[in-house]
């Protein structure tokens, strides 16, 4: 057990003889006891590590108010989406004033459209249009104070709701139906199921998926509305550890698209919408190393689908496949439909009725490019952000025969604006704008620029500012980093970020290789046996920007989330003296034994992204950078915020907890400087969920930087 303690001392955990021995390497594990997450002894730890936490910010629970204070001054009290047209209703959401979760509502569609109204009065009259609130989630939080939406999906017909909610952080989604005339839920219940789901087209089905122990979802049922769960019928079962399972309907309700993918391959199936016994049928057969996936379009012939796919086409191509009819078809049945840029990464396609809409990123940049259906070889029309380091994407457009899609444009400093574009013309209207109440983008300067890796690669970073924070080495910095499963990070619009560039600091965005910003092949030179690319492009951001004179290069931080926390546990080893201060959020940090564990959660499925450890080769590869298996040296250590949460079904709270155990004993004079901030409630693995309650989260953050920085005093701008 943890060594009984006042809240003024760091924890110290006790130590036992645990071992692993693997291809006849002996590695020490003294903290394995700390896996059982339920356990007396287990308990009391973290929460000695909680209330070290809490007593070693209570000089900053006066910055932390203030802070709170300002961002959510820059939240609009009353927040109102844009409407998305379905066929007899305009569906939108609405946060009430001074409330953490949003409502559902409709009212009758109107061809005219126009600005939402920003009343959170429901029973008000629009044009003599009364709106019906079908969803209050402010109404479904118990006392854990917890709350994340799964599903929530309206069936063709509009008279039901499919939603599914988890109250505790685990991703374990209770689902129900509601009758939306009567406001009231079906007695239909299916207890744990997962993310995704579809309608058939007639609105008596609903396709879900549910995860084994491992959290993996593993199968794809469907439900007949108004019969008992245990009446269900299993869809599809996928066998291989390796690969996970989804489900949606297709934007033109004639199918059902079932797919299973792991991080290097996967395979579609569709089902019809129009008779749920016909279906599932593979659409292309599933060859290793080759991914796709599938969109159903309509055309004068009867349709056929729009397949993304990576065959033959490292950043993906554009093709076109029949809809299988009766039988599993294999991928010699698609066409090249469209040659891409081959230095452009094609991410997803869309189509309706009008025309085709396709997402793609060509130098760092995000695209939509419209195009009609019969030229989809063409150049079309490309919509771009119209903000310094933005992004434009595509919002959620529900109905097949839109004339116009819904796509949002937003960048760190710049707050959402919702345009719709013409799919024929390609004319855009902006119809919507999020409200910043105080804030003026005018006042910051977003730029981006370019630093040289180990290897010489130029790694692209986005560095934002006060307009009056010069980049003369005198300011601090925070370089934020992620670089795994070629994900791309979405400059979203940040209420609390406003607060750290007042106060002089600048944030730095490293677009690091790992993740997807400069297309698959960015990806694909930072997994696996090139996964060190990932750290080295970190610490060449951070190197760079004190190199050129940038920023202070005594006051560089670094912040990073789950597999962005094990990119800060490797830089926090590998250059302890590059950082003032590390944020290691729910961090990924105990990569071998978690790689070794099928019974963890997502295991299997993770072995193409970081290596099997079974195989000595890869096993050295994860060893070599594994955070918990390389300690920064003594006496050389930087400030380290860490954060876990006992509900996180992703990065399991023992991988952080051993860490600091680990950390602490190695360095008992540093130890002080080392907090772990564990949510031992509910919780999830992003953090407090709620508008409101992510903000709290993030003042708390900012506090511990700009005092880690030299900061905390500075009057904003």
């Amino acid at each position: 057990m943890t060594e009984p303690l006042t809240p003024q001392t760091p924890p110290q955990a006790r130590r036992d003889a645990t071992e692993h021995t693997e291809h006849g390497v002996v590695r020490a594990d003294p903290y394995a006891w700390l896996r059982h997450a339920g356990s007396p002894d287990v308990v009391a730890h973290l929460t000695a590590e909680r209330t070290f936490y809490d007593f070693s910010v209570t000089h900053l629970h006066s910055l932390i108010e203030t802070l709170r204070t300002e961002m959510v001054a820059r939240v609009a009290p009353t927040e109102v989406s844009p409407r998305r047209h379905r066929v007899a209703f305009s569906y939108y959401t609405e946060h009430p004033t001074g409330r953490d979760y949003a409502r559902l509502l409709r009212e009758k569609f109107r061809p005219d459209g126009g600005l939402m109204t920003e009343s959170s009065d429901v029973t008000s009259v629009t044009d003599g249009n009364r709106a019906e609130v079908l969803l209050d989630l402010n109404e479904l939080v118990d006392d854990s104070g917890y709350l994340s939406m799964g599903v929530e999906s309206v069936s063709p017909d509009e008279r039901l709701l499919a939603w599914s909610v988890d109250r505790a952080g685990d991703e374990v989604y209770a689902l129900r139906f509601r009758d939306l005339a009567r406001g009231e839920d079906l007695a239909d219940l299916i207890p744990r199921t997962y993310y995704g789901g579809a309608w058939s087209a007639d609105s008596q089905w609903f396709f879900y998926t549910v995860h084994d122990e491992a959290y993996r979802p593993f199968q794809v049922w469907r439900h007949r509305i108004g019969t008992p769960a245990t009446d269900d019928v299993l869809v599809l079962v996928e066998p291989d550890d390796r690969f996970e399972l989804g489900v949606r309907g297709t934007r033109s309700g004639d199918l059902v698209v079932v797919w299973s993918e792991s991080n290097s391959t996967s395979e579609c199936w569709v089902v019809d919408a129009h008779d749920v016994t016909r279906g599932p049928w593979s659409v292309g057969g599933r060859r290793h190393g080759v991914r796709y996936h599938a969109e159903h379009r309509r055309t004068p012939a009867g349709g056929d689908l729009l397949v993304v796919t990576n065959d033959d086409a490292v950043e993906f191509r554009l093709m076109s496949a029949p809809v299988p009819q009766g039988a599993d078809q294999d991928s010699s049945a698609w066409r090249e439909a469209r040659a891409e840029d081959p230095d452009d990464r094609l991410e997803r396609v869309d189509a309706f009725e009008d025309g085709v809409v396709l997402a793609l990123r060509s130098g760092g940049d995000h695209i939509l490019r419209v195009l009609p259906h019969d030229d989809l070889g063409g150049p079309g029309r490309d919509v771009r952000s119209r903000f310094p380091g933005g992004e434009v994407y595509l919002d959620d457009t529900p109905r097949f025969d839109a004339s116009a899609v819904l796509v949002v444009d937003e960048a760190y400093t710049e707050p959402a604006v919702w345009s719709e574009v013409d799919l024929a013309s390609g004319a855009v209207t902006d119809v919507h704008r999020r409200e910043a109440p105080g804030h003026d983008p005018a006042r910051y300067v977003t730029e981006r620029r370019m630093f040289p890796s180990a290897d010489g690669t130029p790694v692209p970073a986005t560095v934002v500012r006060h307009q009056d924070t010069p980049l003369d080495g005198s300011a601090p910095a925070l370089v934020y980093g992620y670089g795994s499963y070629e994900a791309v990070f979405e400059p979203f619009w940040d209420p609390a970020l406003p607060s750290l560039l007042d106060r002089g600091a600048v944030f730095v965005f490293a677009h690091i290789r790992g993740g997807g910003e400069l297309g698959r092949h960015w990806y694909l030179d930072g997994k696996l046996a090139h996964k060190q690319h990932t750290f080295d492009d970190q610490i060449a951001v951070a190197d760079g920007l004190a190199r050129e004179g940038l920023v202070d290069p005594d006051r560089i931080a670094t912040r990073g989330l789950s597999a962005g926390g094990l990119l800060q546990g490797a830089v926090f080893s590998q250059r302890p003296d590059r950082w003032r201060a590390v944020v290691a959020e729910v961090p990924f940090v105990d990569v071998v034994t978690t790689m070794f564990d099928e019974t963890t959660p997502l295991t299997a499925t993770e072995w193409e992204e970081w290596g099997d450890p079974r195989v000595r080769e890869e096993f050295d590869w994860m060893l070599a950078y594994s955070p918990y298996d390389n300690l920064p040296p003594v006496g050389s250590r930087p400030d380290l915020l860490v954060t876990g949460a006992v509900n996180d079904p992703r990065v399991m709270v023992r991988e952080p907890a051993k860490w600091v155990a680990a950390l602490r004993a190695s360095d008992p004079e540093w130890s002080p400087r080392c907090l772990f901030r564990v949510e031992t409630g509910a919780g999830a693995h992003v953090g407090p969920s709620g508008r409101f309650g992510h903000l709290a989260y993030e003042a708390e953050v900012y506090a511990w930087l700009l005092d880690r920085l030299g900061i905390a005093e500075v009057t904003p701008r």
